[in-house]
């Protein structure tokens, strides 16, 4: 019978391997304050970092507060953002959010998963996102590539994207959750990838079950 998950012991060891690996290991989005790294995590569903930073770097520099991007319309946001996918749909999502935050948190972006996934747009993913680099609390979230490569080792073992998050929140250390998040999506986006993963170039592939399996 396959082995389903590795240990809290192994599942430290994957941790601290691919923290060699990957020194810089970091959020992909730009942002400078709250605001602007949750209005660029809303844009970033099913649209690269890379894309997201172009449209941001314009955006940021005309519209800085939810006061300033609840004086366009929705055709004039999506007009400003309509490089990225889903691009009318995420506009009705920021001006709705720029309302609520204008009128129940003064601007301000709420630090809680649950007042965070009350806004439009944000999704439990985007609001750990936030959590943990906005404001630097212990968070997973479980994006494609987080939740690949984590069933693939055998940190979790799951095909519902919250019980992986349960699942890697209670395998790893709460100090090293956010850290996790991005060095699951650097090795997912350079080794353990979709398609044809580099199994042989994988650092953890001794402590891989997916890689065990195949051998």
């Amino acid at each position: 019978m396959r082995k389903l998950q590795i240990t809290k012991e192994e599942a430290l060891k994957v941790i601290e391997i691919l923290k060699r690996a990957y020194p810089n290991a970091r959020s992909g989005l730009n942002f400078t304050n709250p605001f602007e790294l949750l209005i660029a995590t809303i844009l970033s569903a099913q649209c690269t970092d890379r894309r997201v930073n172009i449209i941001t770097e314009r955006l940021f520099k005309k519209y800085k507060t939810p006061e300033d991007f609840l004086k366009l319309t929705p055709e004039e946001l999506q007009e400003e953002i309509k490089e990225c996918g889903l691009y009318r749909n995420k506009s009705k999502s920021i001006l709705e959010t720029c309302r609520i935050l204008k009128e129940r948190y003064n601007s301000k972006v709420p630090q809680t998963l649950e007042e965070l996934m009350l806004l439009p747009g944000v999704g439990r993913k985007t609001a750990n996102v936030v959590l943990s680099n906005a404001f630097s609390k212990d968070a997973i979230a479980v994006d494609t590539h987080v939740f690949r490569v984590s069933n693939r080792i055998g940190l979790a073992d799951s095909k519902d994207v919250l019980a992986t998050e349960k699942q890697l929140m209670e395998i790893i250390p709460k100090n090293l959750w956010s850290l996790s998040h991005h060095l699951l999506i650097h090795h997912g986006r350079n080794l353990c990838t979709a398609r044809k993963p580099k199994c042989e170039e994988c650092p953890v592939k001794h402590l891989c079950l997916y890689y065990k399996g195949k051998n």
